[in-house]
């Protein structure tokens, strides 16, 4: 029996802009990564979407990005190691503020967006995020890119690290993810997916935009919560996931 947790962006709304169906979703997930603030969301956002969590028993994490709203975290930027430490505790200790008001413990933190994928591939700064979640709290998981530089520093100070797989999204031969910028970065096709899901955690394989097998390790598999179809798509994704014989539960159990 394989075993796979299903991870979403969530909380990404902000002020009077509503992005995504919450609410539905959180159905089918296991585990939510919730924005901080800096590239999306807001405290009232925030509360509501814990609450939300928690009345549907998936498990919480901060989902911290760079501090560009309207780029929705999207765009790359210059940072130090020490700057992306701090904005990492800094978001962290935001949505630990609301757990702490409901009784409830954080599982894990997820980088969003551009400081996600900096990380992924440079080796100080992911050494500055894992740092900052390990000086949190040793307890916390980390989610990254699986098989890069982020997971590594994860495993390399300490922390419980989950591989991260994208559903939604195409790879490159070296195991990176297609840039958002090249217009084939998105599977649009709802089949083609979970094919390549299904092919990830039961297989550990997936197929680049080089058509090259590559190996791939699948703790979790995120799904986006701001999709046209994200609530389908991710009933879609459970259900075939359990009739291909694939537990699906959250990363700590």
């Amino acid at each position: 029996m394989f075993r796979v947790d299903i991870n979403c962006d969530l909380g990404e709304s902000f002020g009077r802009y509503k992005l995504g169906e919450q609410q539905e979703i959180l159905k089918y997930v296991t585990s939510a990564n919730i924005a901080c603030g800096f590239h999306a969301g807001d405290p009232s956002v925030m509360r509501e979407t814990v609450k939300l969590a928690i009345e549907n028993g998936v498990k919480i994490g901060a989902h911290p990005g760079l501090p560009d709203l309207n780029g929705f975290g999207r765009r790359e930027m210059k940072i130090s190691p020490q700057e992306a430490y701090d904005m990492v505790v800094y978001q962290i200790g935001a949505l630990n503020g609301f757990l702490a008001t409901f009784g409830e413990q954080m599982q894990h933190v997820k980088p969003h967006g551009a400081l996600f994928n900096m990380a992924a591939k440079d080796s100080e700064l992911a050494l500055a995020v894992a740092q900052a979640v390990y000086d949190v709290s040793p307890s916390l998981v980390l989610f990254g890119l699986a098989n890069s530089e982020l997971t590594a520093a994860g495993e390399k100070i300490g922390l419980q690290t989950a591989h991260e797989v994208f559903a939604d999204r195409t790879y490159q031969s070296d195991g990176s993810l297609t840039s958002r910028q090249q217009c084939d970065a998105l599977i649009t096709d709802t089949k083609k997916s979970i094919a390549q899901v299904v092919k990830m955690v039961t297989e550990g394989i997936v197929i680049s935009q080089q058509n090259t097998e590559v190996l791939i390790k699948a703790d979790t598999v995120c799904i986006h919560g701001d999709g046209e179809h994200a609530v389908s798509f991710a009933q879609n994704i459970k259900e075939t996931l359990k009739s291909n014989d694939v537990i699906v539960s959250a990363f700590v159990d």
